[in-house]
């Protein structure tokens, strides 16, 4: 098997310092841009490189020291945090304490060379060979923000209105992202905070990076959008990739395939199922979690599909001597976790597997040494036929220069002669079926590399329809963003426009009501209504629909003015107030009459009202001025009258007194 890894699938950046500090002049870098085959290289200012980054979107940015593209920490985090969301940062060199990078590339077999270029080339190749650990500073938690976009500070008259209508916002916005993640199946914590008339701000904290969450930063309005990944406490090193150990393999095969592996002490590592991989994805699942020494099936003999796989890592078959039945396969994997059967039975032949060798494997472990490759030795024994000596002197021999040989007189071998003889004779046979298996390898390898070739340019267009796919669902959002600040339009257009028709009514009224149809538009006087009689209600009738001289002002409650209420709604200079429920006060009554502002009960007045709209017939209107003109200059008479008589008795009152 090839060990090309999904590292080559992308473009990876190997980046080294050409010169400079980036603590302290401006550094340029030396760049290698390796995509498996071909090689591109350039010497880059800081500024560019980050640009690149951004615009090509590599899988990797690999250096020998990540403290060469930050000063430290904290602009180490910066720098972390704005690589595009596929691209790890990798220091190949090791995690903490890095190796040097010419020790790490000659075990690696991988060239190097001191200048910078070549320093970057062989950390991009490094990296392409999942050589490395991967620079971490934030975990895949997101939290997603909507807050008010605006101060609610100081409205005028209006400021309840302002305020409820920004946290009303808020909270509609809060919920569509809800119904956005829940139509993802994301799992996420909510975090509200309430406030009048809806939200101050919420929070999800989402378990999902941010290329995984169906909402994008922005500011509209009213309401803001904020993302932001969750840091860790510190910087972590994870490897990019685990290290594989031998295992026993289990494999169902059919329409849909099941693989189960087992380790060398009977664990169950992992178990996989798929209806549309083929035997490509699922040797390359296998590989990723280890080395097979065994490959099982739950029948006897083993299908040709299992055989292939069995072939494809030199491993040794493993069969029932007779299918097993499902009820011994339940019972063996009763303690197990699986989805289907066909895990259920992959399951079972890694167990059974595992079973049959393994006291074999435990008289192997007792003969290997300490600080041996107990699983080095032990697929040597099992799946290349070899004895547990031959492995281990085979992996433990000095390259030491073989004893001059001296002619002397033949005599017979001893015991142990005889038996290293026989050895000889052994590895020489092995050697020459070592031979025959390498020669098929390199058919493998040739016709691997074949694919490879032609998956790596399926693996291209991939990623070119991935980014088409991507710039589709940007592009369907907004859409979907339009069509509901659209449907919002529609609403309140057609509430402007039922508010429309309903004041056409008022001008259609029933025949009955007024006098002459021809003259309804002449006959008829439109009325302001005041909800109660006081400042705050007269203010937000002029808000709403403008109070001017010479209207008619009707008060629903006249109930409760004051000196200042009163002058307000004089100074607006009405033509004449009409007034229902409870008794005007006297000081209200006082300051009106001396405005000469015309009053009368509404009850007086036929009025047809729509919504905060009214209208009065004008000789309704008429009558009720000139009972109020009547009652005035009655009024005015017992005034003067009364001035009279308190005229009268003060004259008195200053004759008694001389």
């Amino acid at each position: 098997m090839s060990t090309r890894t999904s590292a080559l699938d992308a473009v990876v950046f190997g980046v080294d310092i050409q010169s400079g500090d980036v603590r302290g002049d401006a550094p340029s870098y030396a760049l290698v841009q390796y995509d498996g085959e071909d090689v591109t290289r350039d010497v880059v200012t800081y500024r560019k490189l980050r640009r690149l980054i951004d615009d090509v979107e590599p899988a990797i940015v690999a250096t020998d020291n990540m403290y060469e593209l930050a000063a430290d920490k904290d602009q180490l985090v910066h720098f972390l945090g704005s690589l595009p969301s596929e691209t790890k940062l990798v220091q190949v060199t090791g995690a903490a304490q890095p190796e040097p990078l010419s020790r790490v590339a000659k075990r690696h077999g991988i060239p190097y060379g001191k200048d910078p270029m070549q320093e970057a080339e062989a950390a991009a190749r490094l990296a392409a060979h999942n050589v490395g650990q991967e620079v971490s500073a934030f975990t895949d938690t997101t939290e997603v923000k909507v807050a008010r976009g605006r101060s609610t500070g100081s409205g005028g008259w209006s400021e309840d209105r302002y305020t409820r209508r920004i946290h009303g916002s808020v909270r509609k916005r809060a919920r569509e992202v809800e119904s956005d993640l829940e139509d993802e199946n994301l799992e996420y914590e909510k975090d509200v905070r309430e406030a009048y008339g809806g939200l101050a701000n919420a929070v999800f904290t989402v378990e999902a990076r941010p290329t995984d969450i169906p909402v994008s930063r922005n500011r509209s309005g009213d309401v803001r959008v904020e993302i932001e990944r969750k840091r860790r406490d510190g910087i972590e090193f994870h490897p990019l990739v685990k290290r594989r150990d031998h295992v026993i393999v289990g494999i169902d095969p059919g329409t849909t395939t099941a693989v189960a592996i087992v380790s060398l002490d009977g664990s169950i590592l992992d178990v996989w199922s798929s209806r549309t991989s083929d035997t490509a994805d699922v040797i390359e699942w296998i590989v990723e979690r280890g080395r097979p020494i065994v490959v099982a099936a739950d029948v006897t003999p083993i299908p040709e599909t299992v055989e292939k796989f069995r072939r494809s890592f030199d491993a040794a078959p493993w069969t029932p001597q007779r299918d097993l039945p499902i009820d011994e396969k339940q019972h063996r994997t009763r303690e197990e976790p699986y989805d289907d059967d066909h895990q259920r039975d992959a399951i079972a032949a890694a167990l059974f597997a595992f079973d049959a060798h393994e006291d074999q494997f435990e008289r192997i472990a007792r003969k290997i040494p300490p600080g041996m490759d107990h699983g080095e030795i032990t697929a040597r024994v099992v799946a290349g036929e070899e004895s547990v000596e031959a492995a281990l002197r085979d992996l433990t021999e000095d390259d030491e220069p073989e004893e001059e040989s001296t002619e002397h007189e033949p005599r017979e071998l001893t015991d142990e002669e005889k038996r290293i003889r026989d050895l000889e004779e052994q590895v020489d046979r092995l050697q020459s079926h070592v031979g025959t298996l390498e020669n098929r390898l390199e058919e493998k390898d040739d016709r691997i590399e074949e694919l490879e070739g032609e998956l790596t340019a399926t693996r291209q267009e991939e990623r070119r329809e991935v980014r088409r796919n991507r710039e589709v669902t940007r592009l369907e959002r907004r859409a979907n963003q339009l069509e509901r600040e659209r449907d919002e339009a529609r609403e309140e257009t057609e509430a402007l426009e039922k508010k429309v028709e309903r004041m056409k009514e008022l001008w259609k009224l029933d025949h009955s009501n007024f006098a002459d149809v021809s003259a309804k538009k002449a006959g008829l006087v439109p009325v302001k209504v005041v909800e109660k009689f006081t400042n705050d209600a007269i203010r937000e009738a002029d808000e709403q629909y403008g109070i001017s001289a010479d209207d008619v002002v009707y008060l629903r409650d006249a109930s409760g003015a004051g000196r200042s209420t009163a002058e307000l709604l004089a100074d607006f200079e009405p033509r004449v107030v009409l007034k229902n429920g409870g008794g005007l006060s006297d000081i209200a009554d006082a300051i009106l009459f001396d405005r000469e502002i015309p009053i009368g009960p509404a009850d007086d007045v036929a009025m047809q009202e729509v919504d905060e709209l009214a209208v009065a017939r004008e000789e309704d209107v008429e009558s009720v001025i000139d009972d109020w003109h009547d009652r005035a200059k009655e009024r005015q008479k017992q005034q003067k009258a009364s001035m009279v008589d308190r005229l009268i008795s003060e004259h008195r009152a200053g004759d008694n007194e001389a």
